[in-house]
């Protein structure tokens, strides 16, 4: 069984450019979600963030608004 790897928000934040407060935002408007928490309660997210950060960067482009943004990402869920 293969492992899965996880991303400390420290580490989401070196590959997509982000603040901290911007992946916060996103994850406290379930634009995003964390796959579970540490022990001491730090998020951890699947790779899966990543594509997640890059379909809203590209609506946040084309001047969707963040609420916009979240009913595209639940219509694709569906």
């Amino acid at each position: 069984m293969k492992r899965e790897k996880l991303f400390k928000i420290g580490e989401v934040m070196e590959y997509s450019g982000l603040s901290r407060q911007t992946i916060h935002n996103y994850t406290m408007a379930n634009l995003i979600s964390e796959a579970r928490r540490t022990p001491s309660g730090h998020r951890l997210y699947d790779e899966s963030v990543f594509d997640r950060l890059e379909k809203i960067k590209v609506l946040q482009g084309k001047n969707y608004t963040l609420l916009q943004i979240k009913r595209i990402l639940e219509k694709e869920k569906t």
